[in-house]
């Protein structure tokens, strides 16, 4: 041991002591600091290249329909004084957004004037009285522009002319409509739609309310039997409607004829519940809390038997029961047709709400800076760093893709004839899940890419979150339509081997040649190839839907029922659904790019396409669980999506600026959110 080594505590001691002697020696004389320059906010338009193409030719391929008339509707939002909240004016920018610091009661009775001005501006004339393809569409549009302001506005309109409305119109006759529906369009009358029960959800044959018929009186006497029979989370019934279309199981003579529409008057015109009619609140929601969901009990209410919605089937006055459909789950189908109007806009609508949220989060990420990779260097764009690109621009090129079919989908409905009433609703239900489900991750993302600045409500996309949830599980559970999806596919692979034809529509044609083959080795040229992407989605469908029959096939066998049988094989049958769903949106997409003429705004599609493709590969287990590529390929992938990340990023601003949407519909976030923070703005 060495004695003469200083101990640790001594070495710690003079350590110190060095210290602190340093700290109190005197600073030596230096050239004064220079003060470090603020940031400032730069615009993305000063900094960014021009456009490679025509914004407004982006937006009508996007759009595909109205562009002037959702521009007047614009406009007229943002001229009233009723569509901004107390904080709406940011610097020099006035932006329009619902006040969210509203309770529940004050967000429902703004909800209410704002449809009381639409009303005057003559927002809804024609929407349930002029027929056609236009007119339909029309009125499309104008919901897709309610919905980009407030998600309770357009609920609240949708409940009364989509659903309300709608059932008036589709399920009855002239009686029916002559007495509602100029009515429901001026708002004399407020509709709602009593379908859901505490009990029953998506499984809507499993409803308990029930009607029987009285022939001495020639009355429907409707009763909620049970407490799980209460109608639930029924739009408008807590304050608002007067009127309901109310679902029962119809009881007459002796039996059970299923599920059937009546009409009923739950307030009178004070507003004021009628007698054997108890209505409760929901109560405070996560979001939509401008939608007063209510609930409704009937005691043996009485309603005229030429209540009955009688398109499909009607009871006669001696109480004889006749329908022009024999066949009972044709019939129910038919009386869910108008729930496939509501999947539609609400699929469309989380689209739109995609796009607000990707615009925001794509413009502040062209203007906030964070870090430097060099010493003196500036800070970098968010948007430069190829992470960031990884984040949002693959979100860019699904909600371009899920535009045009959202687009197909309303087209598809406003032609519709009966023999399309099968393929409507497979294309429905897989669209409104995918691109609900889609929503939600695009929200999420661009929240958290803006930062803490995405949780402020003014922002708009955090609360985006809590306002768009309940997509994924109204108008049908998510889950639920996909596992229908996969059950149709099942039959239509059974009804074409039965019949052996050829498979025709839902683009199952590929179906009916040989199965593609995939290349062993894949190039950065191959990948981007249209057919290799038809080709790879393809394959994977068939080879899943064969798989998923085979499945079934093993169960049936081993003795279990066809409905087991199916469930037994819900890992397979979701696979398919979404194999079928996102060949069905890069098909769509196909037919819209072919018909660009070449250019750079096809070649800027062609990037968009080719990412969708990429990153659904590259997000999805099945393309290697299957087999369909190697992991090297797969790998390749990969690397892939960081190329064209890279090819999109100087078109990043020019494609969000092709969304249409006024600056107001925006936020803050998106312009100079250095101004819209500063003292002197106050506090939000």
């Amino acid at each position: 041991m060495d004695l003469t080594s200083p101990s640790p505590a001594a070495r710690r001691a003079a350590a110190i002591a060095r210290h602190l002697a340093a700290a109190a020696a005197p600073i030596p004389a230096s050239s004064p600091l220079e003060p470090s320059c603020c940031l400032s906010y730069v615009p993305p338009e000063s900094t960014e290249r021009p456009a490679a193409f025509a914004p407004a030719d982006l937006r009508l391929l996007l759009d595909g329909h109205d562009l002037p008339t959702r521009d007047w509707l614009f406009r007229a939002m943002e001229e009233s004084p009723l569509f901004r909240s107390r904080s709406s004016r940011t610097g020099s920018r006035v932006f329009v957004a619902p006040d969210f610091n509203d309770g529940k009661e004050g967000q429902r009775e703004a909800t209410m004037r704002r449809i009381a001005y639409l009303n005057r501006r003559g927002v809804f004339r024609g929407w349930l009285t002029e027929d056609g393809a236009a007119a339909e569409l029309r009125k499309l549009a104008l919901l897709d522009c309610i919905a980009i302001y407030d998600h309770s506005l357009a609920i609240k309109i949708g409940v009364h002319f989509f659903l309300w409305g709608s059932a008036i119109k589709f399920l009855g006759t002239k009686r029916h409509h002559d007495k509602w529906l100029v009515a429901t369009e001026n708002y004399d009358i407020k509709g709602c739609f009593a379908m859901t029960e505490l009990g029953h959800g998506s499984n809507v044959r499993g409803i308990e309310t029930i009607a029987t018929y009285d022939s001495e009186t020639r009355e429907f006497i409707i009763n909620t039997p049970c407490e799980s029979a209460q109608k639930y989370w029924i739009g408008g019934a807590a304050n608002h409607a007067t009127h309901t279309i109310v679902f029962c199981q119809l009881h007459i003579n002796g039996r059970n004829e299923g599920v059937h529409a009546f009409v009923a008057q739950i307030r009178d015109e004070d507003g004021t519940v009628l007698p054997n009619i108890h209505i409760a609140d929901c109560g405070h929601k996560i979001g939509l809390n401008g939608v007063d969901n209510g609930r409704i009990w009937f005691q043996n209410i009485r309603v005229p038997r030429e209540n009955l919605l009688n398109l499909v089937a009607d009871v006669l006055p001696d109480g004889r029961y006749v329908s022009m459909i024999d066949n009972p789950d044709q019939r129910f189908a038919a009386f869910l047709s108008p729930l496939t109007l509501g999947r539609v806009n609400i699929a469309v609508n989380s689209v739109y709400i995609s796009k607000v949220s990707l615009a925001i989060a794509v413009r502040y990420s062209l203007s906030r800076r964070a870090f430097s990779i060099a010493p003196d260097a500036p800070e970098m764009l968010l948007l430069d760093y190829p992470s960031h690109q990884r984040r949002l621009l693959p979100l860019l090129a699904k909600v371009c893709l899920m535009s045009s079919a959202g687009n197909f989908m309303k087209n598809m409905y406003v032609k519709r004839t009966p023999e399309m009433s099968k393929d409507i609703h497979i294309y429905s239900s897989a669209l409104k899940a995918t691109l609900t489900w889609q929503n939600m991750i695009t929200i999420q993302e661009c929240r958290e890419a803006c930062g803490g600045q995405g949780l402020k409500t003014e922002n708009r996309i955090g609360i985006f979150k809590s306002e768009f949830d309940v997509q994924s599980t109204f108008e049908g559970d998510n889950n639920v339509l996909m596992q229908q999806v996969s059950k149709a596919l099942y039959a239509e692979f059974l009804g074409a081997q039965k019949k052996q034809q050829p498979f025709k529509g839902l683009g199952l044609e590929h179906l009916n040649g040989s199965s593609p083959v995939i290349p062993d080795k894949l190039t950065s040229s191959i990948l981007r190839s249209s057919k290799f992407q038809m080709d790879l989605f393809c394959l994977r469908e068939r080879d899943l839907l064969k798989q998923f029959v085979e499945e079934v096939s093993l169960h049936l066998a081993q003795g279990e029922s066809r409905e087991k049988a199916l469930m037994l094989s819900y890992q397979v049958a979701e696979d398919l659904a979404r194999a079928f769903t996102e060949r069905t949106i890069l098909q769509i997409f196909l037919e819209d790019e072919m018909n660009v003429p070449s250019g750079s705004l096809k070649e800027v599609l062609g990037l968009l396409r080719s990412l969708y493709v990429m990153v659904n590969i590259d997000e999805s287990t099945s393309f290697l669980r299957y087999g369909h590529l190697s992991r090297d390929n797969v790998a390749l992938v990969r690397k892939e999506v960081l190329k064209l990340c890279s090819e999109l990023r100087p078109h990043a601003l020019a494609v969000v600026s092709s969304f249409g949407i006024p600056d107001a519909f925006l936020s803050p976030l998106a312009f100079d959110w250095i101004e819209a923070n500063a003292l002197s703005t106050g506090s939000h």
